[in-house]
């Protein structure tokens, strides 16, 4: 019944969004004479709308589009507005900075200070920062490979580090190791540098750990770009312990967990990593990422890098620790990011999860909604999968668009990828009615 439903609701949800965004369809038409598919970055084309939405302003948890629509923001970017868009502390710091100098390529008079603080945050001692997650990501590698000198890498099947080649692998039924099939342009085989094995399954990590090969376990403490999938109970403690017995570095990459409370999920499970990596949302949005390691990385690492030949050492970009970058993260860290940032932020979100597991119990729909702190994900299965592969097996492309514009023609965003929704400080659970209404409604249309 519902299959039968849904061509003809979605086909109504496109006439309906190109009759009330006209500004915007004019927009996407200017624009596909100067972009490569018509957007600045292509990852914009994963909208279920017909043409671009286009924003003309954000705040908090609100967007505002061309044609004037005001939305309930649940993407905030895809996380890097974790923290509402334009948060005040932040904006002011960017204003004030931004007339004394943007980068220099020195470190600012700030530094030691957003030291101090990430050390607080989130408990290891020595950072170094970047300009984004992926590069934090790519350079604990390298170090991880200059410091143990061992040439693998783990990661997790469905994981997500950004844009790093190592990262970018899959298993197959067979447990083998493959190049991603989608990425464009790759030349050498990411399978003799890299290994992927199902999350949650400890077992599997030891039998990849024993060759003594991995140099490092790169992980997220939970799956979250494949639908949320949550480690099980005592994995993360299971996983510090098998690195450690095989002397493998463990790297614990937060930029998308950083949802769970303040300093991270590591912090919240009494983890110590060897490495830390956080993007994104640290900085308020601005391009910003870091990455934490222990004393005992510190040394290692000083090491390595005396011990090479001068010259480039692959690691670092002219751009990481700007000016603008440092009075942003200092502003961040001071203000934003807080234990009393968080405890609203992690009460309304329960309370909005609640609610959607209310509705779904009220519609008979056997879905779930999955949540770690602030962000939570409708998956349309009975329970929260496990692995990456009941993840994917999960996943309705056809149904998830035709949700995802059901919402935008009514006031709300969801992340265009899959159904994960980010709850924002300044959002409550009453604030957040429309959500669950114009679900309940959406429900309803798929019965007929």
């Amino acid at each position: 019944m519902i299959r039968a439903h849904l061509a003809a609701l979605h086909e109504r949800e496109r006439r309906r969004y190109v009759e009330t965004h006209p500004r915007s369809v004019a927009l996407a038409g200017q624009d596909a004479r100067h972009y490569l598919f018509g957007v600045p970055l292509h990852w914009m084309r994963d909208w279920p709308t017909p043409a671009t939405l286009h924003v003309a302003r954000a705040e908090g948890h609100r967007l505002w589009c061309a044609d004037g629509h005001a939305y309930l923001d649940f993407c905030l970017g895809d996380s890097g507005a974790m923290f509402g868009h334009s948060p005040a502390p932040v904006a002011r710091a960017i204003a004030e900075q931004a007339q004394h100098g943007l980068t220099a390529m020195l470190p600012s008079t700030l530094a030691a200070e957003v030291g101090q603080r990430l050390a607080h945050c989130f408990g290891l001692p020595r950072w170094q920062l970047t300009l984004s997650a992926s590069d934090a990501n790519r350079f604990v590698l390298r170090w991880a490979r200059a410091v143990t000198r061992r040439p693998k890498v783990l990661v997790f099947d469905g994981c997500y580090h950004g844009t790093v080649d190592d990262t970018l692998v899959d298993g197959d039924a067979q447990g083998r190791t493959l190049t991603r099939a989608s990425l464009l342009g790759q030349v050498h085989d990411l399978a003799l540098g890299s290994v992927v094995v199902p999350f949650n399954d400890i077992a599997a990590v030891e039998r990849a750990l024993a060759g003594g090969d991995v140099a490092c376990v790169l992980s997220e403490p939970a799956l979250t770009n494949c639908g949320l999938v949550p480690p099980l109970p005592d994995f993360l403690a299971q996983l510090q312990a098998a690195c450690r017995r095989h002397g493998t570095l463990l790297a614990l990459d937060e930029t998308h967990t950083l949802s769970s409370g303040w300093g991270g999920q590591a912090r919240g499970e009494g983890l110590v990593p060897d490495f830390l990596v956080v993007g994104k949302a640290i900085a308020g949005g601005l391009p910003c990422a870091v990455y934490g390691f222990t004393e005992e990385m510190n040394a290692r690492m000083e090491a390595a890098k005396r011990a090479a030949p001068d010259g480039h050492s692959g690691i670092g970009t002219t751009l990481s620790a700007n000016l603008l970058a440092m009075a942003a993260l200092h502003a961040s860290l001071g203000e934003l990011v807080t234990p009393e940032t968080y405890a609203p932020m992690l009460a309304s979100a329960a309370a909005i999860e609640s609610r959607l597991r209310e509705t779904l119990a009220q519609a008979g729909m056997p879905w779930s909604v999955t949540r770690l702190g602030a962000r939570m994900e409708l998956q349309f299965c009975t329970r929260p999968p496990r692995d990456a592969g009941e993840a994917r097996a999960a996943m309705d492309d056809e149904l998830e668009r035709a949700l995802h514009l059901w919402l935008l023609n009514r006031g709300v965003l969801v992340t265009p990828f899959h159904n994960m929704l980010l709850v924002a400080p300044t959002m409550s659970a009453e604030q957040a009615q429309p959500l669950v209404a114009a679900l309940a409604e959406f429900l309803a249309a798929l019965r007929g």
